[in-house]
């Protein structure tokens, strides 16, 4: 790696930290970040003397289980598109494309920013599934392994679909609304807080084509006993698969990402973005 390019990852790791602190000292990026995944936790609470058929697990750990997936999709989905379309029209994007390396420095502030900010969500959400969820435990090394690279996995899967929403929505404002139908439609069919087991096959089919269908499965291997296997798919974690298929959506959201990337950022400049403060000062 050039100097020049070092400098700018150097720079973007201490970007990605204060941006971090940032959100985790302002009111309104906590409430964003955290806000769903508070309701879910409160709604599990409620669910704590009621099992999964079968399998002895209190439901309430399994939600845990999948709103942890949820959080690392969440993130990697509405995050990076929500920050993309907002940081292109305050002139972000534009004065990073301007200094040499630039971008690779903003990219990788990114990347640091959304891993941590999700990873302490996760986190939060650990130790209140640790202490209030019967059935909820943590196996040992191999647990914190398939965590951290589902986690990983899970959000290199979901941020490029994140990123191609971004560069083709132009108001920020409406980022959530957008993706909210489809988001939705894809986590009613993955088996965040219930089993496909018990679908039709061709539903079952549709949900594990889907990055969130293997992100809470991972999360639920690393969390819940065995005797959950009873109402999975093959009655099997299936973790090789998991990693292939997020491997997959990586890869090939990641080639699908880059030329819309490229495409936004030829046609940033300082006229564009000087009409987007206007109409975001309109919006008021």
């Amino acid at each position: 790696m050039n100097p020049p390019a070092l400098t700018a990852v150097r720079a973007g790791l201490s970007r990605g930290w204060i941006e971090f602190r940032q959100s985790v000292t302002t009111r309104d990026d906590l409430v964003s970040h955290g806000g769903l995944a508070l309701v879910f936790t409160v709604v599990a609470l409620f669910m704590r003397s009621q099992n999964v058929d079968g399998t002895g697990v209190p439901i309430a750990s399994m939600w845990m289980a999948g709103m942890m997936g949820l959080v690392v999709a969440t993130q990697g989905l509405m995050g990076v598109a929500q920050t993309l379309t907002a940081e292109r029209e305050d002139g972000t994007l534009l004065r990073a494309k301007a200094i040499p390396d630039g971008t690779v420095g903003y990219l990788v502030g990114k990347a640091v920013h959304i891993t941590l900010v999700t990873a302490s969500l996760v986190a939060v959400l650990l130790v209140v599934a640790l202490l209030l969820m019967d059935g909820f435990r943590v196996g040992g090394p191999a647990a914190w392994a398939t965590l951290a690279w589902v986690l990983i996995l899970g959000l290199m899967a979901m941020a490029p679909l994140g990123a191609i929403a971004g560069s083709l929505i132009s108001n920020p404002r409406v980022v959530m609304t957008v993706l909210m139908v489809p988001f939705m439609a894809m986590m009613g069919v993955s088996g965040v807080f219930y089993q496909v087991s018990g679908f039709p096959e061709w539903l079952q089919w549709i949900a594990q084509a889907t990055p969130l269908y293997w992100i809470a499965l991972g999360m639920r291997s690393a969390f819940l006993p065995d005797s959950m296997l009873a109402v999975e798919i093959a009655q099997s974690w299936r973790l090789d698969q998991a990693a292939l298929v997020l491997g997959a959506w990586a890869v090939v959201g990641f080639l699908a990402a880059v030329p819309v990337l490229r495409r936004m950022a030829r046609r940033e400049s300082g006229s564009r973005v000087e009409a987007g403060r206007r109409r975001a000062m309109q919006r008021g």
